[in-house]
């Protein structure tokens, strides 16, 4: 290990990207990304089975792509993390397999890692080491939670999560609605720049039922029954309003009860992670009500939101620098790891 810290070469497979990153301690070396979301556009949304043929495919070639961005060679790398859960049950097989496969033959320390964890820890890439303690707000297709993090290697604590659609979630089926393209978050922030998004006044949910927890599914359900009432009295349907006042409802949501946990905890930063982070709208609220409360703001550059192999080579980086003990080679996925194993 050079003194510049442990070199970790991390995979990641939970969902529709094959990411591979290269780390070292908190320097970024190699970010290396093969996505399939092109073949998943003409469902809708994510096939799993889709999915994991794309990682098997891509595998290779983007580790090898990862390996030579950053400059380095397998007898180089320290250890090798992989993302164990949670995500799509196939998806994340075929990256601990190729892990399991790496490691064993180079006689490397394996660590499975939590995906969640994962979205916190890359965030030192950007920003340096984290505050301890520090609230994060991940924010994604599959998740919304809210957690206490006193330290990302060994102690985080689940405060709210998703009841029902995560806000992701929620962003393609509105999308869908408004015949925009998948996946929806980059299309309803780009339509919602050229709307009013106090024009609509659709519902929050669990805007303030004393809980941290998130629920999209009655808001997902109001836009869609108000275009379809526009569309069948023959009314032209504005877009862009929409796709503002739906956006602005769930960055209310999102941002309010984060600060809400931060008042409550006595916590004075706050880290924003996932793909949903890349909204410019939730950096740009959240921004500003951190401003007003006094906390201090994290959030990664969006390459690094979305999934990627570099957040999971960055926990790794974390554990080893940690001393954890590494994962056993019979590691298995777990599409349901909760965000508390931080490591198997």
């Amino acid at each position: 290990m050079s003194s510049g810290g442990p070199l970790v070469l991390g995979i990641e497979t939970s969902c529709d990207e094959t990411g591979v990153g290269v780390v070292q301690g908190h320097t970024l070396l190699a970010n290396s990304i093969a996505s399939s979301v092109e073949e998943h556009a003409r469902f809708g949304g994510v096939v799993p089975e889709v999915a994991s043929r794309a990682h098997l495919q891509a595998m290779t070639p983007t580790v090898e792509r990862a390996l030579a961005d950053a400059g380095v060679t397998f007898n180089d790398i320290d250890a090798i993390a992989v993302t164990a859960g949670p995500g799509l049950a196939g998806a994340l097989m075929v990256g601990v397999a190729a892990a399991k496969a790496y490691a064993l033959a180079l006689g490397k320390p394996l660590y499975g890692v939590n995906h969640l964890a994962a979205h916190v820890a890359v965030d030192q890439l950007e920003h340096g080491p984290l505050p301890r303690p520090c609230v994060a707000l991940l924010v994604s297709g599959g998740h919304s939670s809210l957690l206490l993090v006193p330290d990302v290697a060994t102690d985080v604590r689940p405060l709210g999560s998703t009841v029902d659609d995560a806000a992701g979630e929620a962003f393609d089926k509105v999308a869908r609605v408004l015949d925009l393209g998948f996946p929806g978050g980059p299309y309803i922030d780009r339509a919602a720049r050229e709307g009013d998004p106090a024009a609509i006044g659709f519902p929050r949910g669990k805007y303030d039922d004393g809980t941290y927890d998130f629920s999209f599914s009655g808001l997902k359900t109001a836009v869609a029954r108000w275009v379809e009432a526009r569309e069948r009295a023959g009314e032209p349907v504005p877009v862009a309003d929409v796709a503002a006042s739906f956006q602005e409802a769930v960055v209310d949501v999102l941002t309010r009860k984060a600060l809400a946990v931060c008042r409550e905890q006595g916590v004075e930063d706050l880290l924003i992670g996932g793909g949903v982070a890349a909204n410019s709208r939730l950096r740009a609220l959240a921004r500003e009500r951190c401003e007003a409360a006094g906390v201090r703001l994290r959030v990664p550059r969006p390459g690094l939101c979305t999934d990627n192999g570099a957040m999971v080579a960055a926990l790794g980086a974390e554990l080893v620098a940690a001393g954890a003990d590494p994962s056993a080679l019979d590691l298995p996925a777990d599409s349901s790891l909760p965000v508390t194993t931080v490591t198997l």
